[in-house]
């Protein structure tokens, strides 16, 4: 069988039970969607099949967060990233790579890791930026999995401040959720904040949310992860430069102290791509890690 031919054969079919089955009385409409189902790329757009090479392993067996074991295998892009994002000597890193390689482990391990080694000391360590809530909420049940089934990390606090407060507010992790109560995030800041770039900007100005930070000394922020950082272009990238900037003025960061990670499964060869590319190296801070299979 002819996949090309199979093609033509099932768009030739759904144009005409669409055109069908519409029964559209008005002339003038009826010849604009003829139109339309008739367009090259209009009614249908391909492809078809998409073919994905697999990614490749890190078989050398080495072991990079003895606390937090991993029960994975990595990738060889993962294990790039965590030589870059783990210890004293950790630096900016872009992590570029398809959906499905493991992109938030490249982040999430190396800043478990720093917190884990900083026990006993309070304040909000690391910060991840989502551009959706959902995406963030996804993203807490996951950490909030990770903390709860790793007995080296169990004790550390992991809050979401993104979207609304349930109405039943969590206060502690657990194998579900993590901390969803803002009164106990201000009371007992967590180690790890999830939120979006607009909420950041609010919790660093209003008066009631001045405790969230109380802890935070010009050391103690490590992290600033941006998840989808492709999407943060023109005004939105604008703000999110800001912002980043005011944060680290906010708390006095030492020169070349704060980590920024951005993580994008959408960049291509195109020049548009590349632009984009070079865009995302300059937001998040020149350092950068490009990844692939």
């Amino acid at each position: 069988m002819n996949p090309i031919l199979l093609g033509r054969q099932v768009v030739a079919g759904l144009r005409s039970f669409t055109s069908s089955s519409l029964g559209v009385s008005t002339p003038n409409y009826s010849e604009a969607i003829g139109d339309f189902l008739a367009r090259d790329n209009g009614y249908i757009q391909g492809p078809w099949i998409s073919l994905d090479m697999p990614f490749q392993k890190d078989e050398s067996g080495f072991e990079p967060f003895p606390e937090i074991p991993l029960d994975f295998t990595p990738y060889l892009h993962q294990s790039r990233a965590f030589d870059r994002l783990r210890g004293t000597e950790a630096r900016s890193t872009i992590i570029a790579t398809g959906t499905g390689s493991g992109k938030s482990e490249c982040f999430l391990l190396p800043i478990l890791d720093h917190c884990r080694s900083l026990t006993g000391i309070k304040g909000i360590k690391a910060i991840l930026i989502y551009p959706m809530n959902a995406l963030a909420t996804d993203q807490s049940h996951r950490i909030a999995k990770l903390i709860s089934s790793t007995p080296s990390i169990k004790h550390l606090r992991c809050g979401i401040y993104a979207d609304t407060e349930p109405s039943l507010p969590t206060t502690l992790v657990s194998a579900a959720e993590v901390i969803t109560s803002r009164q106990e995030m201000r009371d007992n800041p967590p180690d790890i904040l999830l939120t979006n770039y607009k909420m950041l900007d609010l919790l660093l100005l209003r008066w009631t949310d001045k405790p969230l930070w109380q802890d935070n000394k010009p050391d103690t922020l490590r992290y600033l992860v941006v998840d989808e950082l492709h999407t943060f272009d023109g005004a939105q990238g604008t703000d999110l430069a800001l912002l980043t900037r005011r944060l680290k003025s906010r708390f006095k960061t030492p020169e070349n102290h704060l980590v920024c990670v951005g993580t994008s499964a959408t960049l291509g060869t195109s020049d548009a791509s590349r632009n984009k590319s070079a865009y995302m190296l300059r937001l998040c801070s020149a350092n950068h890690l490009m990844t692939n299979r």
